[in-house]
């Protein structure tokens, strides 16, 4: 109780009056769901440079690209959640989060979803024993926009 407190005293010193959702994240340096949703995004539009940006954006802010791709990995599985009116329960976010959600999910496949589950959980395991950690991350990023880019991978196959 003292921590969440501590912690309260802290935001309020830093925010004022004025509590919003962004200003409490920013002073905690918490990646929140919005990040993820526009990562996603770029990851659906196959935009391997402005992906590469939006990371190189999220680690200036001083995120550590392990909580970053772990998290991902998470948000994916929220997706997949979000796919079946049965298993929304599942789903732990406020009304707005789930509204995002949904719709993001509607935009990937099922397919999609497990194939990034598993690229990110890869990426995750792998972290700490890398020795380019940011290398190992853009790398993830770079194959999770590929999953349903198909012009390269049809030419691969036709050589």
């Amino acid at each position: 109780m003292r921590d969440a407190l501590s912690i309260f005293d802290r935001v309020v010193s830093y925010c004022g009056n004025n509590l919003t959702r962004q200003a409490v994240t920013e002073n905690l340096n918490v990646l929140d769901y919005e990040y993820y949703v526009r990562i996603t995004d770029l990851i659906l539009e196959n935009s391997i440079p402005d992906l590469l940006l939006a990371y190189n954006d999220i680690l200036a802010k001083g995120f550590d690209g392990h909580h970053f791709i772990a998290g991902l990995a998470s948000h994916f599985r929220d997706l997949l959640v979000c796919k079946n009116p049965a298993t929304l329960i599942l789903l732990e976010a406020g009304e707005a989060a789930q509204q995002l959600y949904g719709i993001q999910a509607q935009k990937a496949s099922q397919e999609f979803l497990m194939q990034g589950i598993d690229i990110a959980n890869d990426a995750d395991f792998k972290f700490k024993a890398s020795q380019n950690q940011r290398l190992l991350v853009e790398l993830t990023l770079m194959q999770l926009a590929s999953i349903t880019f198909d012009g390269e991978k049809k030419k691969l196959t036709n050589l």
